[in-house]
């Protein structure tokens, strides 16, 4: 069976994982550390953490018996760029939509 790769934008889908890429951002922590802030098994966090990693945006480094997670922020910039690629699109309809209301009055 062939491993399914996961790119950011599915990565980021699911809420679980969105908070533990902002506990991450804070320090690194262990997997029980992660778990510890939600109400779902170890088992269903390393299963997120394995999504992540496969997105690159996190790895583990073992330490002794433990594995401390580490957040790669660098893949979220194709996110950013995919991001303000809308905002510009958004900017460019209200400013046609200011001018359509302005020039009603």
């Amino acid at each position: 069976m062939t491993a399914v790769k996961h790119d950011v934008f599915q990565a980021i889908a699911d809420p679980t994982r969105r908070a533990v890429l902002q506990l991450l951002s804070q320090k690194q922590l262990t997997i029980s550390e992660i778990t510890a802030h939600f109400p779902i098994s170890r088992t269903a966090i390393a299963k997120h953490l394995g999504i992540l990693s496969e997105a690159r945006l996190v790895s583990g480094e073992k330490v002794g018996r433990e594995k401390i997670y580490h957040l790669h922020p660098e893949p979220l910039t194709e996110l950013k760029q995919w991001l303000a690629y809308f905002e510009q699109f958004w900017e460019n309809k209200l400013s046609i939509l200011k001018h359509v209301v302005e020039d009603d009055e």
